[in-house]
């Protein structure tokens, strides 16, 4: 059954302009791939999708050797925002990049949502 990267990319648009504090979203596969990308100008998908696929591998590794078990959801918290990885299931990885005025539990809540919506696609 083929991805339906239409709908994806509609999931995405969505959740970026439905979404207060978001500033881009990218769905791409654990291998570095980009499926589809709602993201700021100026930023490469490719790179985002490599770089987002960088971070789940040493995610992987971190939860494996401190024994965390599965990694669910990586979170990188800088001076301007933050970057959440979360698992899409084995096949995809949903990377959310949000402003700094973002509040944590919401923004943890609304990205279940779309991460839920978009496993209905996958």
């Amino acid at each position: 059954m083929a991805i339906n990267i239409e709908k994806i990319g509609y999931i995405l648009q969505d959740f970026v302009s439905g979404t207060p504090d978001i500033q881009g979203a990218s769905l791409v596969t654990p291998d570095g791939l980009p499926l589809a990308a709602t993201i700021p100008s100026g930023l490469d998908e490719e790179r985002v999708a490599a770089m987002s696929a960088a971070m789940l591998s040493l995610g992987e590794r971190i939860g494996d050797e401190l024994t965390r078990g599965v990694i669910d959801r990586i979170f990188v918290e800088g001076t301007d925002g933050f970057a959440i990885l979360t698992s899409c299931g084995a096949d995809a990885v949903f990377l959310v990049l949000a402003n700094k005025a973002a509040k944590q539990g919401v923004l943890m809540l609304e990205i279940k949502r779309a991460t839920s919506e978009i496993k209905l696609v996958l």
